[in-house]
């Protein structure tokens, strides 16, 4: 492992830390569907870090269900969190379109 992989890494792994500490502090704070959707989505991706931190190290066994030439967790950790992060999306676009904010927003940038 050379010096920039283990900087990317601990880049990631700090950065993943930090965010996922925040979002959990939040977590305690708020009831909105969007940010816990968000939240989740943030936890996931920092499990998916993690993940392929230990998949990288040899210490994660990652040949039990393969899908091809990848291994199922690594692909399903991967799109989770956009998965979580897409739902948050839409829970706020579905939010704002039956307020009827989306229309008087709209109209408000044309003028």
């Amino acid at each position: 492992m050379d010096s920039g992989q283990l900087v990317y890494i601990l880049g990631r792994l700090i950065l993943g830390a930090a965010a996922s500490f925040l979002a959990i502090m939040l977590w305690a704070r708020i009831r909105e569907a969007a940010w816990i959707f968000v939240i989740i989505g943030v936890i996931v991706a920092y499990a998916e870090t993690v993940y392929s931190l230990l998949s990288i190290l040899g210490i994660g066994n990652d040949f039990f269900f393969m899908l091809g030439s990848m291994p199922l967790l690594s692909i399903l950790l991967s799109c989770l969190s956009t998965s979580f992060f897409i739902a948050a999306f839409a829970v706020m676009v579905a939010r704002k379109y039956r307020q009827g904010n989306w229309r008087r927003a709209k109209v408000k940038e044309q003028t």
